[in-house]
């Protein structure tokens, strides 16, 4: 089966979300770790107050479980909520390449700047989850912008690779 002609190769919307999840999973974790290096690096500057994920976490807690996260449980849901947003859109990213039956190209790029400027740019501030990008320093910005190219190219990579050679 030829990955590359677009007759021969068999639409499956299970295996494109399993694909897409997968390859989101492992992005997301792949773009904490970018965070990390920056941080130790002191390339970014410090931001102040709770991440975004951590308030979605607390807000999720508070008006669903109507219960409050201790420092505790906020240390870990943040994590948490990152790792099922990134695996959740790249699940839907790995459906829409089934749909499309074609390959993606720009090894995830084009999806990266979406998510970057769909999620961090337009939603997440719009909610009040984070100050506006035009009020924060250009580094962290352009750290975050890098973060995000980074987690696209490894979703898109994960999710092309797998969908190729193991999930056929």
């Amino acid at each position: 089966m030829s990955w590359n002609m677009r007759t021969e190769r068999t639409r499956n919307l299970w295996k494109g979300c399993l694909t897409g999840a997968l390859g989101g999973f492992v992005g997301s974790f792949a773009m904490g770790q970018f965070h990390l290096l920056v941080h130790r690096a002191k390339l970014s500057t410090e931001h102040s107050g709770e991440d975004s994920t951590v308030k979605v976490a607390s807000a999720i807690a508070r008006h669903i479980f109507h219960h409050e996260l201790t420092p505790r449980q906020k240390e870990a849901a943040g994590p948490i909520v990152h790792y099922a947003f990134g695996t959740s859109v790249a699940a839907v990213y790995g459906l829409a390449i089934e749909l499309a039956l074609v390959p993606c190209t720009g090894w995830g790029m084009p999806f990266s700047v979406a998510v970057w400027l769909g999620a961090h740019v337009i939603a997440v501030p719009a909610l009040g989850l984070s100050e506006p990008v035009t009020e924060s320093a250009p580094a962290a910005e352009a750290t975050e912008f890098a973060a995000h190219l980074v987690y696209g190219a490894v979703a898109e990579s994960l999710r092309s690779y797998t969908r190729k050679h193991l999930v056929r």
